[in-house]
């Protein structure tokens, strides 16, 4: 069974940064893509980028050039580097795991939500 802890949420003013971090267990990760996810109330979770097995790296488009997906060596841990935060980018984000194709996955997500998840950690952007 794998589970996922989301850690790093806070609240922050526009143009700051904040890592998150989401530890993985029970994974094998040459079977899974990674992504973050997020969610802001009223509105559809929505992908943020993912990252697959071979290392193939996608980005939302609203995100690209600010933030950055990582794993450390061990691959148990994601991160998520995010720059220049604006206050769109308030959400609840989500540290998921599944065995679609990352760049499939991050555009199609629609619940039901296959696969993995954590709890989600709070991102609050004040302008």
């Amino acid at each position: 069974q794998v589970h996922l802890v989301e850690s790093g949420g806070g609240s922050v003013e526009a143009g700051g940064s904040l890592r998150l971090s989401c530890l993985l267990s029970g994974y094998k990760y040459s079977e899974y893509c990674l992504g973050w996810f997020r969610q802001a109330p009223g509105k559809e979770r929505e992908g943020v980028a993912t990252i697959d097995s071979d290392g193939e790296i996608n980005y939302a488009d609203s995100v690209k050039g600010r933030f950055i997906i990582s794993q450390n060596d061990a691959k148990n841990i994601l991160y998520l580097q995010m720059n220049g935060l604006k206050a769109e980018d308030s959400a609840m984000y989500y540290c998921a795991a599944d065995n679609e194709p990352g760049a499939i996955w991050l555009r199609t997500i629609r619940a039901p939500y296959t696969g993995y998840w954590g709890r989600g950690t709070q991102v609050t952007v004040s302008s």
